[in-house]
Parts: C-alpha cells; sequence; structure tokens
C-alpha cells in the first residue's frame, strides 16, 4: 500500500483505466472486432505483438532472479512461441523472412528492453499492461478471429489468446494483483511504475495508430 493505504494494484488499475477504453475504440480494433478489416489486417497486428512479446520475453531469463520482476516471471504467460505458431498458420513456413516492425512497434519493444535491461520495476508496468490486457480482453478478438476466418477454436491463428497454462483466469489475476501489492519498493518508485503503466498505453495506442493509417476504413 502507498501512504493513502491503496493497494499498489489498484493504483495500477485506476491509472491504466482510461487508456483500456482509448485502444479498445481505436479505429483499427473497431474494424477488426466489427467486420470490415481482413485476415490481413490481423496477421498485420499478429505480427507486431511478436515483436512486443519478443521483448518482453527475451528479458526474462535475466530477471528471474530479480527480486522485483522475478516473481512475475511465469513460463505459463509466455506468448513468443504461440505467435510464432500463428504467424506460421497465417503467413506460411517462411514468415520470419517477411515480418516487420513497424516504427511505433520497434520503439514500443526498445521500451520494454529498455526497462528490463536498467529498471526491472520499470519492466513490470510493461508485464502488466500486456499480459493481463490480453489475457482479459484478448478473449474478444480471438472469438472474433474464430468467426471470421474459420480458424479451430483455440488453435493455429488464435494460439496467443489461449493460456492453457492458466485454468482460471479469474484466480490468476487475484495471485498477480498479490504480487502487485507485495512489490517492495518506495512509494516514489510506485509513482514512478504507475507513469510507466501509461506510458505503456500509450505505445499501444501508437501501435495502433500506425495500423490505422495502413489499413484504412472506407467511409
Amino acid at each position: 500500500m502507498d501512504a493513502t493505504g491503496t493497494p499498489f494494484s489498484t493504483l495500477i488499475r485506476d491509472a491504466s483505466h482510461e487508456h483500456h477504453g482509448r485502444v479498445g475504440t481505436s479505429a483499427f480494433m473497431s474494424g477488426l472486432l466489427g467486420g470490415r478489416l481482413g485476415v490481413a489486417a490481423y496477421a498485420r497486428y499478429t505480427e507486431q505483438l511478436w515483436f512486443v512479446y519478443r521483448a518482453l520475453e527475451d528479458a526474462a531469463g535475466t530477471l528471474r532472479d530479480d527480486p522485483v520482476a522475478g516473481p512475475f516471471i511465469r513460463p505459463e504467460l509466455m506468448r513468443a512461441p504461440e505467435l510464432e505458431r500463428d504467424l506460421a498458420h497465417l503467413r506460411g513456413p517462411g514468415w520470419r523472412s517477411g515480418v516487420r516492425a513497424m516504427p511505433a512497434t520497434a520503439a514500443y519493444a526498445a521500451r520494454i528492453t529498455e526497462c528490463a535491461r536498467d529498471w526491472p520495476a520499470g519492466y513490470v508496468a510493461h508485464h502488466y499492461t500486456r499480459y493481463m490486457g490480453d489475457l482479459s480482453g484478448g478473449q474478444v478478438v480471438r472469438d472474433r478471429a474464430e468467426k471470421a476466418w474459420g480458424f479451430a477454436r483455440k488453435g493455429d491463428g488464435v494460439r496467443f489468446y489461449v493460456f492453457e497454462g492458466v485454468p482460471n483466469p479469474a484466480a490468476f489475476k487475484r495471485t498477480y494483483r498479490a504480487l502487485l501489492d507485495a512489490v517492495d519498493v518506495d512509494d516514489l518508485e510506485k509513482q514512478r511504475v504507475v507513469e510507466e503503466c501509461r506510458r505503456a498505453y500509450e505505445h499501444n495506442s501508437a501501435v495502433f495508430h500506425e495500423l490505422d493509417a495502413e489499413f484504412p476504413l472506407s467511409a
């Protein structure tokens, strides 16, 4: 808790609430969920996720023993292998030669890498915004993708959204919030982490903005 008695997990949740809404109402995501964008847009979005999650998970080994970030390194959350299966399904076996990060994605991944190297508490901010967001809202995207493009239920093409190692997401999120509340840093550092959560959402919004430009919706 901070000096006001507010749990750290609550501070983070409240600070990021407005940003959740912005992402959910982005033109790209609205078009994707509304059936106005095709599978090419979905595949492009999946590519960008791969770059972001590679940055998160490439750092996991070095942070596993860190007193702040270490407790959050959970193998059941790892998404890069699932994204690679999805991309092989979407793009074919040679998908690696064709993927490219948009500028906003590259900046997002670079910030994650920087935090992982220099500021483990900041890495936790990015860990929270990505994994908790995709564990929750990502299920809406999965359902839409399965119906729109005929992917097998929880199969190749949507495996990113299937957390097989998390059979009870609600219980897992309670455990995760308890980990946040147990982080042993002072109030000033907690506020810095909250600000980094906001920054993470801004990076995510910038990715959607560039996707908007690549896949403009017709009037």
